[in-house]
């Protein structure tokens, strides 16, 4: 670690202190040596706004975060779900934020790829006014059907959806949910009506409820639904064949392959206001890969995810963020897909 000694300190506070009296504190943080910057944050309570509602496995992943990170920094960590609007009403509260190392957001990363290409004009830049933390992985995302409906697997229900529309809930606009659906449907003549929700507890109301007929989502969601019989899982659509999907097959092994089906992960993804101090980044980084084997909570949410993915972070973070928002933006474009 690096030391400073004591008259550099004392240097480093005072100069601080009378930027701070002149009201230029984030002028100050950005001034600081990182390692300074870092012994003196966090200040006060660290809030994570969630794009996605309650019920979602972006609110839970937050929570655990959340949970974890104040045990370890030693300041009260709080979520607040902020839903809608392709995830760009918490993300621009999260961009427009002071860069103290105060402000995250969690999101569904397949969000902050489509705004440029859903939105013709997205308040933020997503590539510039926010900085990615680490990413973290939902596990299966399954899609499942109705009870009542009479189809028992993926090519019963696309023999279905060639006789009359079938109602299908998205549990936000742009996901790879809605790309895998358009491509599904121009390969095969299936039509589905789609329904927006912002989040994944409002849908699943209307799947068990019988107001749509099929949906998709991460085991977090989905879970309950399937184990009660209420829904019936017919193709992972994310992610690889689970233990806790018994028999139920990824879109390759149904004979669906190519971008659509084969690129477009999801996972929660932690960022920052850009501008954010590196040292903060770096800290919040190693939180989130500790996290998987040091926090009971965030153990118990992949549990429940069927979740085993390494949190990427740093380089390798970034080479994802750079593959998978390229698939999603081109897919988007090439179906002509827009927001309303």
């Amino acid at each position: 670690m690096v030391r400073i000694a004591s008259t550099q300190w004392s240097a480093i506070s005072e100069q601080r202190r009378r930027l701070l009296a002149a009201g230029s504190g984030v002028v100050a943080a950005s001034l600081l040596p990182g390692m300074a910057w870092a012994q003196v944050w966090p200040s006060k309570t660290i809030r994570i706004i969630a794009a996605q509602a309650p019920g979602s496995s972006n609110d839970a992943t937050g929570r655990a975060f959340a949970d974890y990170f104040s045990s370890k920094l030693g300041v009260p960590v709080v979520v607040e779900n902020r839903p809608g609007g392709l995830g760009m009403i918490a993300a621009e509260a999260v961009a427009r934020s002071a860069p103290d190392g105060h402000t995250f957001l969690i999101t569904l990363h397949s969000q902050m790829a489509q705004a440029p290409v859903l939105l013709k004009k997205p308040p933020i830049d997503t590539s510039k006014d926010l900085v990615p933390v680490g990413s973290i992985g939902v596990g299966p995302v399954v899609a499942v059907v109705h009870k009542d409906l009479p189809v028992r697997n993926l090519k019963e229900l696309i023999e279905l959806a060639r006789k009359r529309p079938v109602s299908v809930g998205n549990y936000a606009i742009g996901s790879g949910w809605q790309l895998m659906l358009t491509k599904l449907a121009a390969q095969t003549g299936a039509q589905f009506t789609i329904v927006n929700y912002k989040g994944t507890g409002a849908m699943l109301m209307d799947l068990h409820g019988g107001q749509i007929e099929v949906g998709a989502g991460s085991l977090a969601g989905m879970g309950a639904g399937v184990q009660s019989g209420a829904v019936r899982p017919v193709v992972i659509i994310i992610g690889n064949r689970s233990s806790k999907l018994p028999g139920i097959p990824t879109w390759v092994d149904a004979g669906f392959t190519g971008p659509a089906f084969e690129d477009l992960a999801e996972c929660n993804m932690l960022l920052g206001p850009a501008g954010t101090p590196p040292a903060v980044i770096d800290r919040m980084a190693r939180l989130i890969h500790d996290s998987v084997t040091d926090s009971v909570r965030v153990k118990a949410v992949r549990e429940q995810l069927a979740a085993d993915d390494i949190p990427l972070t740093g380089i390798p973070l970034q080479q994802f963020i750079h593959r998978t928002w390229t698939s999603y933006r081109t897919l988007t474009r090439e179906l002509g897909l827009t927001v309303d």
